[in-house]
């Protein structure tokens, strides 16, 4: 049997496309300014050095990365709430009302020097959703390309029975937000390799927003997506492009793993 070539994961095709989308994303933000502080040829190149840094493993500064703490911490919280344990990554405590002290108002998660608390109605919200789900399944399937075989890898939030589930917690939100991620289309690939036949895939999400009182109120949005052979199609394709970003840029790649040198 051919042996792997390459060793890719979801949110490495999102960085791929977010690169991709540069210009349109700087039109959104700088287009209509008559003196925009960032030209398009500087923000690609941002975009381009982000990409290399993130295919290269190199860790985020800890001030840019409390949002995607703030996303494990959550998703942290809700796993532990499924499964009814303690979590062994982070301390978890449960903040009762001032005035009550048997009435728990909050959870709160200590993670990477950071704390973030939730509300337990919102926490239970999402608990209860997935009750009957396993939380963090690992899944990876081999898929067939132009340049070699390649490994797709990663961790599903939370697996049911006949459905997928992604959580994001998100600072602003408009309607069908993520349906450019690669969750959406890696997962139930690699699920439908391996035996199961589950084409249903949600992303689950989290908005907060951060009142003039400095605390956050949150609200819970669903998008709905169908798997289909055309998303394998599709898959193959985007892949395939990624892979000659991948040989273009190989000088300034130290991170072989995607190589699967390691």
């Amino acid at each position: 049997m051919e042996s792997v070539k390459y060793n890719i994961y979801p949110s490495i095709l999102d960085a791929f496309q977010d690169y991709l989308n540069s210009e349109d994303v700087w039109l959104r933000y700088w287009g209509n300014s008559d003196e925009p502080s960032r030209s398009v040829e500087d923000f690609e190149q941002k975009q381009f050095k982000g990409l290399i840094d993130k295919i290269n493993r190199v860790p985020i500064a800890w001030e840019d990365s409390e949002k995607a703490d703030m996303g494990t911490a959550f998703n942290e919280i809700v796993d532990c709430l499924i499964l009814n344990k303690k979590s062994d990554k982070m301390q978890i405590i449960r903040r009762c009302d001032p005035e009550d002290n048997t009435l728990v108002t909050h959870l709160e998660a200590n993670y990477n020097n950071r704390i973030f608390s939730f509300p337990i109605g919102i926490c239970r919200e999402f608990s209860k959703y997935y009750k009957g789900a396993i939380p963090q399944v690992y899944t990876e399937a081999i898929l067939p390309t132009k340049y070699g075989i390649v490994k797709l890898y990663g961790y599903i939030d939370e697996l049911m029975p006949t459905s997928i589930h992604d959580i994001k917690v998100t600072g602003s939100y408009e309607a069908w937000k993520f349906k450019d991620k690669w969750q959406r289309v890696v997962y139930p690939y690699c699920i439908n390799e391996n035996g199961s036949n589950i084409t249903d895939f949600e992303y689950n999400i989290l908005l907060y927003k951060e009142t003039k009182a400095g605390y956050n109120m949150y609200e819970a949005f669903a998008e709905y997506y169908n798997y289909t052979d055309g998303d394998k199609y599709r898959l193959t394709v985007f892949v395939e492009q990624f892979i000659e970003f991948l040989e273009e840029n190989r000088n300034l790649i130290t991170d072989k793993k995607i190589f699967n040198e390691l």
